[in-house]
C-alpha cells in the first residue's frame, strides 16, 4: 500500500465481532485466562496476546502496526509521550556506562535528558560541535552505544544527513537513531536511509489536533545484535529479571522492542491508553493531506517573513539560502518542507516579546505539529533550562521565534504576523528586500 493509504488502513482490516470498521477503543485494564497454564504462558512471553494494560492493548496494538507500516519499519511501540519514547529507546539501548552520541540541535527537554536525567543512571550524553558526520565521529569511543539525531532539529530547523550518520554508526558498530517527529514518515522515512530505530512524539503532527499526548519507537528488526553482542550484551545473555530470557533467541528482529517493552515499559508503567490511541490513530488517518498544507503555508510564511526588513533572519530549508536546502531536496518527499521555522526580531529580545505579546490568531504555546498555528519564544520557555552556550549551539539565541505553520488560511496567518511586527515599529516599503 502507498503511504496515504497506509495512514488510513494500516494496521487494521476491521472488527471481527461487530465488522466496524473504525478501530475500537478497548477501553480495558485486563484480559481473561484460559487456564493457569495459558496465564504462565502469556507471561513467559512463550504466546501472543494480551494479559494487562500496562504493557499492551488491542487499540494501542493496531497504533503500533500502523505506525510501523508508516515508517518501513519491521514493530513499534507506543507509549505515553514521546518523552518517554526516548527515555526508553535510550535506556534500552545503553545501560550504566554507555554513551550516547548526538549533534547539539535537540528539542530543550530531549537535551535535558540526555546531559542531566540519563546521566544519573550512568547513562553519557555527548554533543558533538555540529550535526555533520566528521563532528559525530569525534564524540565515539568504545563507550558508545548510539549515534541520535532529530531528522529536522527542533526548533533550530536544521537537516540531518541521515545516510551520512547512518554509515558512520555502522562503521563503528552502533545503530542510528533518529526522532523522525517534525518531518514524519510523509515528508521522510528515515529507515529508507539506514536508520536503525526512529522515535516520535505522536503528541506533534502524528496525532495533528494538539488533543492527546503519546509517543512511539519503531525498530527496522536490521541491526544485529547478535554481531555486536560485545555492546549489547543485555539482547544476548539471560535477563535475569524476565525468567533468564535471551531477548535475541527469543524474539529474533524484534529483541529490542521487546527489551523495551518488558523492562521499561512493564516496570514503569508510561503508557499509552486506548483512547489515546484512538484519537492518534483518528489525527494519522489525515497526516499526508495535513502535512501537505502545513508545508505549502510554511513556505510562504517563511517567504513572508524574509520580505520584511523588521525580521534580522529566517531559518526554513525552504529558502534558497538556507544551508539545509540542498539535504531537503534530497531527502524530503514531493518536494515537501516541514511546518516548523525560526526567525529573529532584528530590534532583539525585548523586540521579540512585543512581537510574540502582541499576536492574536497565532496561540502563545510551546506544542508544535497543531491544526493552529503556533508560536514560541524559545529562551524563555522549551530551552529556558539550557546554558547561553548551549543554546547558541542548539541554534538559539535570546530574539528567536519559532513557528510551528498551521492549516488556517495563508492570508490570516500572514496577517496576524504583520500586526504582531507593527507593533513593533511601522513597515518601511522601501527598505523591504
Amino acid at each position: 500500500m502507498q503511504i496515504e493509504t497506509i495512514s488510513i488502513h494500516g494496521g487494521f482490516v476491521c472488527d471481527p465481532t461487530t465488522k466496524a470498521v473504525a478501530p475500537p477503543v478497548y477501553q480495558n485494564v485486563a484480559y481473561e485466562f484460559d487456564s493457569a497454564d495459558h496465564a504462565a504462558a502469556l507471561f513467559n512471553l512463550e504466546l501472543p496476546g494480551f494479559r494487562y494494560s500496562r504493557i499492551a492493548s488491542p487499540t494501542t496494538d493496531i497504533l503500533e502496526k500502523r505506525i510501523a507500516q508508516l515508517e518501513g519499519g519491521h514493530a513499534a511501540l507506543a507509549v505515553a509521550s514521546g518523552q518517554a519514547a526516548l527515555a526508553y529507546a535510550f535506556m534500552t539501548i545503553a545501560d550504566r556506562g554507555g554513551s550516547i552520541v548526538a549533534p547539539p540541535q535537540l528539542y530543550g527537554t530531549t537535551h535535558t535528558l540526555l546531559a542531566h536525567t540519563l546521566r544519573r543512571t550512568g547513562i553519557e550524553g555527548r554533543f558533538a560541535a555540529s550535526e555533520r558526520a566528521e563532528d559525530i565521529a569525534q564524540m565515539i569511543d568504545d563507550t558508545t552505544r548510539a549515534i541520535f539525531c532529530e531528522s529536522v532539529g527542533n526548533p533550530a530547523g536544521n537537516v540531518c544527513d541521515i545516510d551520512a550518520l547512518a554509515e558512520l554508526a555502522h562503521s563503528h558498530g552502533v545503530p542510528l537513531l533518529v526522532d523522525n517527529t517534525v518531518a514524519t514518515p510523509i515528508l521522510l522515512r528515515p529507515i529508507e536511509h539506514g536508520a536503525d530505530i526512529v522515535i516520535h512524539s505522536l503528541t506533534k503532527f502524528m496525532g495533528g489536533h494538539g488533543a492527546v499526548m503519546g509517543g512511539a519507537i519503531v525498530d527496522s528488526g536490521r541491526f544485529d545484535w547478535a554481531e555486536k553482542r560485545s555492546r549489547f550484551p543485555m539482547f544476548c545473555e539471560p535477563d535475569e529479571s524476565y525468567h533468564g530470557l535471551v531477548y535475541l533467541d527469543h524474539f529474533g528482529r524484534e529483541a529490542f522492542l521487546a527489551r523495551a517493552r518488558a523492562v521499561y515499559q512493564r516496570t514503569t508503567g508510561a503508557v499509552l491508553s486506548p483512547m489515546s490511541a484512538f484519537l492518534i490513530l483518528q489525527g494519522i488517518e489525515t497526516l499526508p493531506l495535513r502535512m501537505e498544507r502545513h508545508s505549502e503555508n510554511a513556505r510562504k510564511v517563511a517567504q513572508f517573513l524574509r520580505s520584511d526588513r523588521r525580521v534580522g533572519s529566517v531559518e526554513h530549508c525552504s529558502l534558497d539560502d538556507s544551508p539545509y536546502r540542498g539535504l531537503a531536496q534530497k531527502y524530503f518527499k514531493n518536494k515537501l518542507t516541514p511546518s516548523l521555522l525560526t526567525f529573529g526580531v532584528k530590534s532583539g529580545f525585548d523586540a521579540a516579546k512585543i512581537f510574540y505579546d502582541s499576536l492574536k490568531l497565532v496561540k502563545r504555546v510551546v506544542n508544535i505539529g497543531d491544526v493552529r498555528t503556533l508560536c514560541c519564544h524559545p529562551a524563555s520557555t522549551t530551552h529556558r533550562q539550557m546554558t547561553p552556550d548551549e543554546q547558541r549551539r542548539a541554534g538559539i539565541s535570546p530574539e528567536t521565534i519559532r513557528l510551528s505553520v498551521g492549516l488556517e488560511h495563508i492570508q490570516d496567518i500572514v496577517d496576524d504576523l504583520g500586526q504582531a511586527l507593527d507593533s513593533i515599529g511601522p513597515f518601511d516599503a522601501s527598505q523591504a528586500r
